[in-house]
């Protein structure tokens, strides 16, 4: 890559070595200890050395897009990238998308490690090789419906940065990598964040290998993780444990948003503090059968009647308190068509970006579904329904840490070219929930969101513009590097 840094780093080299003639850089596969050219170091770079190292904007989106052949799926459109994703976590598809990172990474001359459930650590050495690296992470899975973006765009800046780093022949003060995390969607396995929920120690490796798939083929019985982690080959040998596998000192993730509040605003970076919390319930209705004609309303226990009160009535109680609440799946039986539903089971997700409103809530609702009970026994002749609510996950709200959201935010200054005033960059929560909501729990995180058009995440239309994924990538690289200047004024590489 020739460009403004480039030309820096090579004057500097050419008065190191006492060059006055015209300099031409060397292509060479990066190995520290022999390399023959003069290196700079991270701790080196100042200012100015950092405004110009940025991505290769041409190579990201391609790369994006070429991952997108292991999962194309949901056509919109009459243009080669007008589709959408389906890549579900230990599919066949995610072991390509996988095998590409490895060979890409190892191409990189990074050395890759795979932990006890998939989650796989690229990591390029650095002049100290003994303390964790500094991570830019996300993920390759995604929805049965998703788009080319979510999680891919994080993945696939790493690995721009990686190439970036190795171009301008700059040794970090310690290892940089980049980390792609199994089952972040929790699609196909009804665990959101699964890999980095059992590195960082909040989900249990033997419970999450026991889980099944939340919906199984006709005729075929359902697959566990343990089973299609093995089928795919990625059940690595290293503990999945963030104080006995791999350890991380830092860990920053690129994203889109997932939302309409940076592009409505006219934004570029979204310098994310932190994550609300959000919980997934399971909730069962149950009635009674009978028959459609001959039943009549006084005498029904009808569930899917009742589950309908509940879904608008959960939205009430959450928005009133300033949260959200979602009803996202929903199957009724007997499936038919003369019958009055006994059974409904739904689920039910609640968010709040602080913990007392979200508990608030998730109190509220149980105590409204009691009353429901309680109203339909009432009903003289009706035998009544009874409604079942189960916890299935909890993500607590998060805040990333200071110094990481420090070195986010410098970036973006300097990627822009924007004074501390500027209101292209906004300080803001996430909505969602991300693999670094784990990692923050045990490591220094904190995120980078960039626009995406209207807001639309997790279907086929989602997108990016090229020129913010070039942003956001370059504000990746640069909080990648800033960090490690961090880590080492710190004294971390003593």
């Amino acid at each position: 890559m020739v460009n403004a840094y480039s030309f820096i780093l090579r004057q500097r080299t050419r008065t190191a070595l006492g060059f006055t003639q015209r300099f031409t850089p060397i292509h060479f596969r990066r190995r520290f200890s022999t390399s023959p050219i003069a290196r700079l170091r991270s701790s080196d770079l100042k200012h100015e050395d950092l405004n110009s190292l940025k991505v290769n904007s041409d190579r990201l989106w391609k790369s994006i897009h070429s991952t997108a052949q292991w999962g194309e799926a949901h056509r919109y459109g009459d243009h080669q990238v007008e589709t959408g994703l389906s890549r579900l976590a230990l599919s066949d598809t995610d072991k390509h998308a996988r095998d590409w990172f490895v060979k890409t990474c190892e191409s990189l001359s990074c050395q890759v490690h795979i932990d006890e459930i998939g989650n796989t650590f690229a990591i390029r050495p650095g002049m100290r090789n003994d303390v964790p690296a500094t991570f830019a992470g996300s993920h390759l899975d995604s929805q049965p419906m998703g788009g080319r973006f979510d999680g891919v765009l994080g993945v696939c800046a790493g690995i721009e940065m990686l190439k970036v780093l190795d171009e301008n022949h700059i040794e970090t003060e310690g290892p940089v990598g980049v980390v792609n995390w199994t089952n972040e969607e929790g699609a196909r396995f009804p665990m959101s964040m699964m890999g980095s929920g059992v590195w960082a120690g909040v989900r249990d490796l033997s419970r999450v290998c026991a889980l099944e798939e939340a919906s199984e083929k006709r005729g075929q019985k359902k697959k566990t993780v343990l089973e299609e982690l093995e089928h795919i080959e990625y059940k690595g040998k290293i503990k999945a444990r963030w104080d006995e596998g791999m350890r991380l000192g830092g860990h920053f993730e690129l994203h889109i948003e997932q939302g309409p509040n940076l592009e409505k605003r006219r934004e570029r970076v979204g310098v994310v503090e932190g994550a609300q919390g959000y919980k997934w319930f399971e909730i069962q209705v149950k009635g009674q059968a009978a028959h459609a004609g001959a039943t009549a309303y006084e005498y029904r226990a009808d569930a899917l009647f009742w589950a309908s009160r509940i879904i608008w009535r959960v939205r009430d109680i959450a928005e009133r308190r300033g949260g959200l609440a979602t009803v996202g799946i929903i199957n009724s039986e007997p499936q038919s068509i003369n019958t009055v539903p006994d059974r409904v089971t739904m689920t039910l997700d609640v968010r709040h970006p602080k913990a007392k409103p979200l508990k608030e809530i998730c109190t509220r609702i149980s105590e409204y579904l009691t009353e429901v009970e309680r109203h339909s026994l009432s009903k003289k002749g009706s035998p009544g329904i009874h409604i079942v609510m189960r916890q299935i996950f909890s993500s607590e709200p998060t805040s990333f840490d200071s110094d990481a959201i420090r070195s986010v935010e410098e970036s973006a200054r300097n990627v822009l070219n924007m004074p501390t005033n500027s209101t292209a960059i906004r300080r803001m929560v996430s909505g969602a929930g991300h693999d670094s909501v784990n990692t923050q729990k045990r490591a220094p995180t904190a995120m980078i969101f960039v626009p995406c058009k209207g807001g639309v995440s997790h279907h086929p239309k989602e997108w990016c513009d090229e020129e913010n994924c070039a942003v956001g990538a370059s504000v990746l690289l640069q909080s990648v590097v800033r960090f490690d200047q961090f880590r080492y004024q710190r004294g971390d590489f003593e």
